[in-house]
């Protein structure tokens, strides 16, 4: 989501890296590790400034970037525990009962989740703003 939401501020449309992105919901395929948030956010900033092939130049705003959303994340997620989703999110998403209830109870914690996508978009919305071109 994040990743999607960042290519449209940046002008960009690549359906392929978003579909790309699929499988780290839940914390990386549904295992409640890393945040899909964080892990969207980085692919933005990787999509930008990385390269393609060993040949091209990496471009250190890549790192630079990638360490500033990852300790934003960690500040964000402090009070759950961690920036796992399992923490976050407090549901094991192999189970199909606890999926459907995290979605549809009002009261529930998707409320935390859709929280934070909110506020790392603003952030990284903010990175880019401030992100200086390429280097080449």
């Amino acid at each position: 989501m994040l990743l999607a939401v960042g290519q449209e501020k940046m002008g960009l449309h690549c359906p392929e890296l978003v579909k790309a992105m699929g499988a780290f919901g839940g914390g990386v395929a549904s295992s409640g590790r890393v945040c899909g948030i964080l892990v969207g956010a980085v692919a933005l900033v990787s999509s930008l400034y990385s390269r393609a092939t060993p040949e091209e130049k990496e471009d250190r705003n890549m790192w630079r970037y990638s360490a500033k959303l990852t300790r934003r994340f960690e500040e964000m997620t402090r009070q759950y525990g961690s920036v796992d989703c399992r923490d976050i999110a407090c549901i094991d998403w192999r189970d199909r009962e606890a999926v459907k209830f995290f979605y549809n109870d009002p009261q529930g914690r998707r409320h935390i989740c859709m929280q934070l996508v909110e506020d790392m978009a603003e952030y990284l919305g903010q990175l880019l703003d401030e992100a200086p071109p390429k280097e080449v």
